[in-house]
């Protein structure tokens, strides 16, 4: 058997042969990377390290070929570019005969009003399309995307919040990665969609897991989406991501975020890694 991640050695790939290598010799892995000179380290190891960039489909004829299980981490562009992208790596797998198909969604994929859901949607129907045996991994939201207020808070600032009510769940990337790897590593997961998500919070909520780890008091301040973008373009954020994420407040009001689910803990096999460990490592930095 022949296990291939693409975009290993990125955040969420590189945590996903971590676990792999726990389960499995190093002889049945593969990667797929743009650069395989970064990924030199994977290689030493023993891990078969191929070329395979999403821009260039020709060299993803090579890089899935005899793979038996594919796990395709969803591309970092713009929508355009992803979906294209995308495309372009499940037909290569079409193409090469790949067995079995994971690919990191998101929450809700088939009804989130997230404009980054259309990216993953896309991708979700033309895997289905292809007929090849599936497991689409819709993961709820990172706890490292709120790095930025975990910081602040650390520093004294208020917690801003812009999602009133809204619940979000929660999960390290690490916990996410480790599913994954689970899923590439186990068997009885043909034609499956697991909503992947910690417990539903609040973001008050996470600002008193944040305080409590953090030992002090945080003032939760409700802003709406103009304040909450002026506060991220002032703490010196490239304007399209103060962009994307202030496009995402409503959409996560409505409930995108927003998911009751065991999936995440029942492929882990454990309770979900608490919020606070996430904190604690950032405190400790």
């Amino acid at each position: 058997m022949k296990i291939l991640v693409t975009g290993a050695t990125g955040q969420f790939g590189s945590l996903v042969i971590d676990t792999l290598l726990k389960k499995l010799p190093a002889e049945q892995l593969a990667v797929s990377v743009r650069t395989p000179e970064k990924a030199a380290h994977l290689q030493a190891q023993g891990i078969d390290v191929r070329h395979g960039d999403f821009d260039q489909p020709e060299t993803l004829d090579t890089a899935f070929a005899g793979v038996d299980r594919l796990l395709i981490v969803s591309a970092d562009a713009d929508n355009a570019t992803r979906i294209r992208q995308h495309q372009a790596a499940i037909d290569a797998a079409k193409k090469a005969g790949v067995g079995f198909i994971a690919y990191t969604s998101v929450a809700k994929a088939d009804k989130s009003t997230l404009s980054l859901a259309e990216v993953h949607r896309a991708a979700e129907e033309a895997i289905l399309a292809t007929g090849i045996p599936y497991s689409l991994l819709r993961n709820n939201w990172y706890a490292e995307n709120e790095a930025g207020s975990v910081q602040g808070a650390i520093h004294g600032a208020p917690w801003l919040n812009a999602a009133g009510t809204a619940r979000a769940g929660w999960a390290l990337r690490s916990d996410y990665a480790e599913a994954a790897a689970a899923v590439l590593a186990g068997e009885g997961h043909d034609n499956t969609v697991y909503e992947l998500s910690g417990k539903p919070r609040t973001q008050a909520e996470l600002a008193a897991i944040t305080g409590e780890a953090l030992g002090k008091e945080i003032n939760v301040v409700d802003v709406d989406d103009a304040a909450l973008g002026q506060a991220l373009a002032q703490a010196g954020l490239p304007d399209f991501v103060v962009a994307m994420f202030v496009d995402m407040q409503g959409p996560i009001r409505e409930g995108s975020l927003d998911v009751e689910s065991n999936d995440l803990e029942t492929l882990l096999g454990r309770p979900a890694t608490p919020l606070s460990a996430f904190v604690t490592a950032l405190s400790e930095r």
